[in-house]
């Protein structure tokens, strides 16, 4: 029997669970016996790639070698340079999703369905980026589901029928940060409101550390430190020693450099401010008083940091609930999720009873609309206004479905375009354009012909959309979903028809 997988593709670390023969989530160790891989890779020798904590060291060592904290630029034209040679933060994706799935068909044998989380923020392009990238790796990915929404499903699921009410889920891993407000009724969990920070992690922190350390080496020597004399990579442990102590002795070049905890949180004072700002907007989209909130729930490695969880208490007013290991709670909720989604057929008689009080009940974290040209009743002209169809917090699946009308005598086309935007945007310079095409029409018509726009956003966050000239029935349809083809071009349309 194939067994369902959840996998956490993180920017510092990955995971990957399974549902045992009790029906409950489990981590599925690597090869080294560890629960989660660093998402780093590196050539170890011409052509042979390695992926975790050997890969990891590499980088640390020899940056130019290997590569990590590459999940930022998903969906984007950045590269990441390894012994010269080009890969995209797809193919490198690719590499430790193939790494951490065969460690895992050691363990369990087959692997059938999957579920990838996402950051709740991940842009079209990164989601895209993030299916396309499993396709290279083999996986048969079913449904994506936004980390936060996972982290929460098996707290829930954990709890088991003891929860009921509202509560914040607050995520901050390497490189992303993203927050969510559900409501939970035993096992039944409803994401009223959810917003992120696509950079915005541990990574910033160490970076931070990284600053602070040369600072203080250019005050007791007068000279500037080379960038490979003190890394990201070994900001990172230090800050972890922070964690637990007030005072750090780092040893750079010869040079003993004390950094107090009070200085580094300092340091990274800016992006705690940021998610604050972003925990209270989130508290206001889902209309709720932060009173209203019973529980906060953490999930990702830098909530660890005692500022983090500080900071945590201070915007909700409560003491976040540290009862899990926060660097598996979002793949442990990735499982539940594929059991939950997947074909009950392969499921044990105990593996069903154990999920069948499941329900998820996710919203949509962005704005999607179209182009179409209106009337300016202040300057009395035509403009062009951006259409929102779907809005961010519109439950899933939805869809939607508007008439916009032709504008010239003869018109022989319309331009389709599918725009994206974290609010309600109506002027077009200010919503990022995610598709456009072109619906051919009869070139012999009068203006006002009907043209009916439906766009359909289901519940593995792939969106639908059609464009139909309702006198002649043609029609423009796009899907928003995974790339079609294995070769890491995040761009590609799964599917693009003329009809």
């Amino acid at each position: 029997m194939s067994a369902f997988i959840g996998i956490d593709l993180g920017t510092t670390y990955s995971a990957i669970a399974t549902i045992d023969e009790t029906g409950r989530p489990v981590i599925v160790h690597n090869k080294d016996g560890s629960n989660i891989t660093p998402s780093c890779v590196a050539e170890i020798t011409k052509g042979e790639m390695d992926v975790g904590e050997a890969a990891r060291r590499q980088w640390g060592s020899a940056p130019d070698t290997a590569a990590a904290r590459f999940k930022r630029d998903m969906g984007t034209s950045a590269t990441h340079t390894i012994q010269g040679v080009e890969f995209t933060p797809t193919q490198l994706s690719a590499y430790v999703l193939k790494k951490i799935v065969s460690d895992a068909e050691e363990a369990l044998g087959s692997i059938g369905e999957a579920v990838v989380t996402i950051p709740a923020n991940f842009a079209h392009e990164a989601r895209e980026a993030t299916m396309s990238a499993a396709k290279s790796a083999g996986l048969n990915v079913r449904y994506i589901i936004n980390e936060p929404t996972a982290a929460a499903l098996y707290y829930a699921f954990k709890s088991g029928d003891e929860l009921g009410g509202i509560y914040a889920v607050y995520d901050l891993g390497g490189g992303t940060f993203d927050v969510s407000i559900i409501r939970v009724d035993g096992q039944d969990v409803e994401v009223l409101a959810t917003n992120g920070v696509s950079k915005l992690g541990g990574d910033d922190f160490d970076r931070a550390l990284v600053n602070l350390v040369r600072a203080k080496f250019k005050d007791q020597t007068g000279e500037d430190l080379d960038e490979d004399d003190f890394t990201s990579n070994d900001a990172e442990e230090e800050k972890r020693s922070l964690s637990a102590r007030d005072k750090v002795t780092i040893r750079v070049n010869r040079q003993l450099i004390d950094i107090r905890r009070d200085e580094f949180e300092e340091a990274i004072s800016s992006f705690v401010s940021q998610s604050e700002m972003l925990c209270e907007a989130t508290i206001d989209e889902a209309e709720i008083d932060v009173a209203d909130i019973k529980g906060v729930f953490l999930a990702g490695g830098s909530t660890r940091i005692p500022i983090i969880s500080q900071n945590v208490e201070k915007v909700f007013r409560k003491e976040p609930v540290s009862s899990v290991n926060v660097d598996e709670v979002v793949a442990l909720g990735a499982a539940l999720y594929a059991a939950y989604k997947g074909d009950e057929s392969k499921l044990s008689v105990v593996q069903k009873n154990a999920i069948q009080k499941i329900k998820v009940s996710e919203s949509t974290g962005k704005c999607f609309g179209t182009i179409s040209i209106g009337h300016d009743e202040a300057r009395d002209r035509a403009k062009l206004f951006n259409s929102i169809l779907i809005r961010k917090g519109d439950k899933i699946p939805c869809s939607v479905t508007e008439s916009f009308y032709t504008v010239h005598d003869g018109q022989d086309a319309v331009e389709c375009q599918v725009t994206e935007s974290t609010a309600i945007e109506t002027d077009p310079r200010f919503v990022k354009v995610i598709w456009q095409g072109e619906l051919k029409l009869p070139g012999d018509r009068s203006a006002n012909q009907e043209i009916k726009v439906t766009f359909s956003y289901d519940d593995n966050q792939i969106m639908k959309c059609s464009f139909v000239d309702v006198a002649t029935k043609r029609e423009t349809k796009i899907d928003l979903s995974m790339a079609s083809s294995n070769d890491g071009d995040a761009s590609q349309i799964d599917k693009f028809l003329v009809e």
